[in-house]
């Protein structure tokens, strides 16, 4: 049985804030947010629009849980630093 990969992602507000999440299935949590109902996270629902900056995939949870958590904790100017080193093909499109 294959196991579904798990990806950590960063994505840009409307407001310019970032929201850091991890999902098993990015194309459903990016539309969650974007429908802004139950499952999207409260935070989300505070914004017009967002755009996928940043993205990276683990091959479980655990792993991607810790990389999350790690990402949280680094300041605003690290986040941008990565984000700027990273140009996922989707990111373009405003959600």
């Amino acid at each position: 049985m294959k196991t579904q990969p798990f990806t950590v992602y960063i994505l840009l507000t409307s407001a310019n804030t970032f929201y850091i999440g991890q999902t098993k299935n990015l194309k459903k949590r990016l539309e969650e947010h974007k429908k802004r109902g139950p499952k999207s996270a409260k935070y989300m629902k505070y914004f017009s629009s967002f755009k996928l900056v940043y993205k990276e995939v683990f091959s479980s949870r655990s792993e991607a849980m810790k990389r999350e958590a790690i990402l949280k904790r680094l300041s605003r100017p690290e986040k941008e630093t990565l984000v700027l080193a990273f140009t996922p093909s989707d990111s373009s499109n405003v959600v």
